[in-house]
């Protein structure tokens, strides 16, 4: 399977983004996605891992909110909770494989259940959408740390254990075992990447 470069995927997230505030936002983050992820693997108990999979999936992982956004630049966070399957619908129109287009519709908190679409009536078809590979594991848990909606700060591990419990301890659960799995990063070697605007052309 060919993994495409970080050059290849700016240019889809050029192509796709209606606004240049809107590639700005969402290329950045995957970006620091990625950061996050490549450090955490560098762990020698993650040497098994495909890093070239989980730079592509942490750099695709987020491409379908260009799909959100009107021609203003406008983000409709009413359905923000689709931006995995419109990523997942993206890729496939532009011929990707679905091992890499599960890395757009698998990634949402820290695994969206059927029971958690029925039970909170979320605009998606009813199924499971759980990270299942270790390199989708990886790319869903170093999304958590950080917010397209806070772009200048990190998000702890102890502080997005909080904010998922609103969920379910079960929820709490889940994201205590992907830090078990991958360990928690230090946020203080990302944390002047994140504090610099970005770039917009």
């Amino acid at each position: 399977m060919r993994i495409p470069g970080p050059e290849e995927i700016r240019a889809l997230h050029e192509k796709h983004a209606p606004t240049a505030g809107a590639f700005a936002s969402v290329h950045r983050h995957c970006e620091i996605v990625w950061s996050i992820a490549e450090q955490l693997l560098a762990s020698p108990h993650l040497a098994h891992l495909d890093a070239e999979l989980v730079r592509a999936g942490c750099l695709l992982h987020d491409i379908g909110v260009h799909r959100l956004y009107d021609d203003e630049g406008r983000l409709d966070h009413k359905n923000y909770i689709r931006h995995g399957l419109l990523g997942q619908e993206l890729l496939e129109s532009e011929g990707f494989p679905a091992v890499l287009c599960r890395f757009c519709s698998h990634h949402t908190g820290v695994g969206l259940t059927r029971q958690d679409v029925v039970r909170q009536n979320l605009p998606v078809p009813p199924a499971d959408y759980l990270a299942e590979t270790p390199e989708e594991r990886l790319v869903m848990y170093a999304d958590k740390f950080h917010s397209k909606s806070h772009p200048g700060r990190l998000l702890s591990p102890d502080e997005y254990a909080s904010h998922v419990r609103r969920f379910g301890e079960d929820k709490v659960t889940a994201f205590q075992a992907l830090r078990d799995e991958f360990g928690d990063p230090d946020l203080t070697r990302l944390k002047p990447e994140v504090e610099q605007p970005p770039v917009t052309s």
